[in-house]
């Protein structure tokens, strides 16, 4: 199947263009708030206990968060798949070079790295506000699939982070006229890719948000601290390790790892360890009173 004709410009306003990544990003916040505004409220969901937050607080929250996200997802980019982008901090040749870290707009977050900033905010949050860690983390945690979805399907749209060489029937060659006129070439080449971006959103997305989903609302978790919170980490680290067999590795961004792994992998790994033993140690303790 041949790439769609996929415009990333949703509309313009003068020289500023909307684009459907920007748009994924808004969708997965204000979703997510949305979602972790009912949970706050849900007093019942908590019992014994009582939701870490108020929705006063948890509007505070959304801004750590936020900053969180683009700092660590940039930074983290830089620091697992481009560290030249720091020395170019130092020795770049002028001055647009050495601001590369910052330009946003060219593209380059990762989503481990937003998540390292994400959960540095949450940890400054509930310090700051004296609430309780764990379960402040089980609040954002059944959210963060749908920033997941919103986002996998931009990387689609965008003909990015796509997939390994395949010859399954449903594969896609992502290059079009768009994409030649952008690069002056197709970079994934005009071989047939599995569409990896689409697993993703069908897997951390929307799976991850139905398996979290059951763990409050069904088996009522939220009642442990730390629960939520692990069966997420594990549930993603699991999910991205085993889709990095089909995800073309970043090409020239340490991706030369010993035995065929990939950084993606690498960087699961602590995710699937802490999540595990963030369940065995809810599910091994009492439910905690408020």
């Amino acid at each position: 199947m041949q790439f769609p004709e996929f415009d990333p410009v949703l509309f313009s306003i003068g020289p500023l263009d909307i684009r459907w990544y920007a748009l994924a990003y808004v969708a997965g916040i204000v979703g997510g708030w949305w979602y972790a505004n009912r949970l706050a409220r849900a007093n019942a969901l908590w019992q014994p206990a009582k939701p870490p937050v108020t929705t006063v607080q948890l509007d505070d929250l959304v801004l750590w968060i936020v900053l969180g996200i683009i700092l660590g997802g940039r930074l983290g980019y830089a620091l697992f798949y481009k560290p030249s982008l720091y020395a170019d901090l130092f020795t770049g040749a002028d001055w647009g070079e050495r601001m590369g870290l910052f330009r946003l707009w060219d593209g380059g977050m990762a989503f481990h790295g937003g998540l390292i900033g994400v959960a540095i905010a949450i940890v400054a949050y509930a310090r700051r506000n004296k609430v309780n860690l764990l379960s402040l983390g089980d609040l954002v945690a059944p959210v963060v699939p749908l920033g997941l979805l919103f986002g996998r399907l931009a990387n689609f749209t965008n003909g990015e982070l796509w997939g390994r060489e395949t010859t399954v029937p449903w594969a896609v060659r992502f290059c079009n006229a768009r994409i030649e006129q952008m690069y002056g070439f197709c970079p994934a080449g005009n071989e047939p890719r599995h569409p990896s971006q689409l697993y993703q959103a069908g897997l951390e997305g929307l799976l991850l948000l139905g398996v979290l989903w059951f763990a409050v609302y069904k088996a009522k978790l939220l009642r442990k601290p730390g629960y939520v919170t692990g069966i997420f980490l594990f549930g993603y680290g699991l999910i991205r390790a085993s889709l990095e067999t089909v995800r073309e590795p970043d090409a020239g961004k340490l991706s030369e790892l010993p035995l065929g792994l990939t950084m993606g992998m690498m960087l699961s790994v602590p995710m699937m360890l802490i999540g595990a033993w963030l369940i065995w140690r809810a599910w091994s303790r009492p439910s905690v009173a408020g």
